[in-house]
């Protein structure tokens, strides 16, 4: 049981951090100012965007530059709840697939290519390296 309860407040705390860090490769932007190592500081403390109190001289074993950081939160709490939504797994989204029917099989050959053709990039017809019909590249 403990063991599922630290699973589940390492995701919590990963969430939260991809919020105020940002990550380029999902388009979430981040908080200015909030690197990973005072991010990693604040939520050591606070793990929840909404437990950090507003006032910088309130954070217990504040990093350096708190007063910014404080700042840059306050100007910008409304994106770090967007972002922490963003990056957030969910998981009681009810799926009418079974986890079998949502493994990768490939790429769909024809429709790939109808796109490509239709797209005018012929070049990039063959370029996927799995086949949902199960033909791999030579």
């Amino acid at each position: 049981m403990l063991t599922g309860i630290r699973h589940k407040a390492v995701l919590v705390l990963g969430f939260v951090l991809l919020a105020l860090v940002g990550d380029s490769a999902d388009g979430i932007p981040g908080i200015p100012r909030w690197g990973a190592k005072a991010s990693a500081q604040v939520l050591g403390r606070y793990v929840h965007i909404e437990r950090i109190p507003v006032d910088e001289s309130e954070w217990v074993a504040a990093p350096h530059g708190a007063r910014a950081l404080s700042e840059s939160l306050e100007a910008h709490r409304e994106e770090a709840m967007l972002y922490k939504r963003l990056a957030t797994l969910r998981v009681d989204v009810p799926l009418p697939e079974s986890l079998a029917d949502l493994h990768w099989r490939g790429v769909p050959r024809p429709e790939y290519h109808e796109l490509c053709t239709e797209l005018g990039f012929e070049r990039l017809m063959e370029l996927p390296h799995r086949w949902a019909d199960g033909d791999q590249p030579t």
